[in-house]
């Protein structure tokens, strides 16, 4: 099993709990005794190993009767040390699991099979030429597209809401300031096939996105409001006094922290989960929080958007969107899953008359271009073009 370092433990407390009598060995150390013990492993035992010390050994690994690699995403970029090097890794049958087979363009599935069965593709030029309808007839025998509405019949109901929320007097001056400014200095002066200039826009976008967040993300010494932190924080109240349980996402780890600390500030007990968070402490925060410790999760979306079993929560709050559905999907199915045994609702904070809004029609767009390559044949890739349109006035879009 090849997973993100982020999840060697989580697989590990799965086998034992599923297959017990079965040998587990998680390869860890240094390299040399990671060698060592690949060694002497023995018979039907089952080997979890991290991308990054696979890349570094895949050469040394033995023969595997079947290699599974999980939140297979990480194998999405062509380009990669990881896609050259896995390439090399022997076993008899490969599976990939991942819910985000594409999250930008359809080169992400290629270079997925590029690793699985690299004989079944043309090379990636050719096959970027391909309509979605060629790409979906090579595809489609060697995938099982596994939905919910299919599979968990028993699984509650998950509801999705829009919160919206207004700019403070403050926030709208920054965000018409940083809006100005992107447009003057990047969007007329724009080369999509300049990297700096891609860059440049995709930095700008994240300021825009922070302002709707909290200016004090990036502003020094910024004192004004920060009315979706309010809100989430009203949020919170209203939820707990239904005896609600909730999982709070950002993709700003800075954000986590200034939510714990108004948290703190009220004296609300809560558990927080970062990639800073060590392997260890992350499963054991994560049974913690089922055995009822706390009733409050603050969690990355990077960091906590895969590999997670939180379904004794049953309120999800996205305090920022993402622009690939898939990924804020994820991140709810964290509590949507098996063992869930009340309804769900996904909560997603967004801020009236700015970029989180133009967002939503974005992720629609993303969700169409996933359903054409995986079913059926209806729409294009993200470009840089999509991303200006987020920013550009109403006269500008005419």
């Amino acid at each position: 099993i090849v997973a993100p370092a982020s999840l060697l433990r989580n697989w590990e407390a799965e086998l034992k709990r599923f297959l017990p009598g079965r040998p587990v060995h998680v390869v860890t150390g240094s390299q040399t005794s990671r060698l060592s013990e690949l060694e002497y492993l023995v018979e039907n035992t089952v080997t979890i190993v991290s991308y990054t010390m696979l890349r570094t050994d895949v050469r040394r690994h033995p023969v595997y009767d079947v290699v599974f690699f999980d939140e297979a995403q990480h194998l999405k970029n062509p380009q990669s040390q990881t896609v050259s090097q896995l390439r090399h890794l022997q076993a008899k049958r490969r599976f990939a699991l991942t819910g985000t087979p594409l999250e930008n363009r359809p080169r992400d599935i290629w270079s997925i099979f590029h690793v699985l069965f690299p004989e079944l593709l043309p090379d990636l030029a050719t096959f970027e030429k391909w309509s979605f309808d060629d790409m979906q007839q090579f595809i489609q025998p060697f995938l099982l597209r596994r939905e919910k509405i299919d599979v968990l019949q028993d699984l509650p109901k998950k509801q999705i809401e829009h919160h919206y929320v207004e700019l403070g007097p403050n926030q709208k001056r920054l965000y018409a300031s940083y809006l100005a400014k992107l447009q003057l200095e990047t969007l007329q002066h724009l080369d999509e096939t300049k990297r700096e200039d891609r860059l440049k826009l995709l930095a700008g976008l994240t300021r825009l996105r922070q302002i709707c967040n909290d200016p004090g993300l990036f502003v020094e010494g910024y004192t004004g409001e920060a009315t979706k932190r309010t809100r989430l924080l009203s949020l919170i109240a209203e939820k707990r006094a239904a005896g609600k349980r909730i999982l709070i996402f950002s993709q700003y780890t800075q954000m986590l922290e200034r939510i714990r600390s108004d948290l703190a500030q009220r004296h609300l007990p809560h558990f927080l989960l970062t990639g800073e968070t060590p392997l260890e402490e992350r499963v054991a925060l994560c049974d913690r929080f089922n055995d009822g410790e706390v009733d409050l999760f603050l969690i990355s979306l990077k960091a906590g958007g895969t590999g997670l079993n939180l379904a004794t929560a049953d309120t999800v709050i996205l305090f920022d969107s993402w622009w690939n559905p898939a990924v804020e999907q994820q991140a709810a199915d964290r509590a949507h899953r098996l063992g869930q045994q009340s309804d769900v609702t996904v909560i997603k904070l967004l801020t009236r008359g700015t970029i989180e809004e133009k967002m939503t029609e974005l992720q629609d767009r993303k969700a169409k271009m996933v359903d054409a390559v995986l079913t059926a044949p209806d729409s294009d890739a993200l470009t840089v073009k999509e991303l200006v349109h987020l920013v550009e006035t109403k006269e500008e879009q005419r």
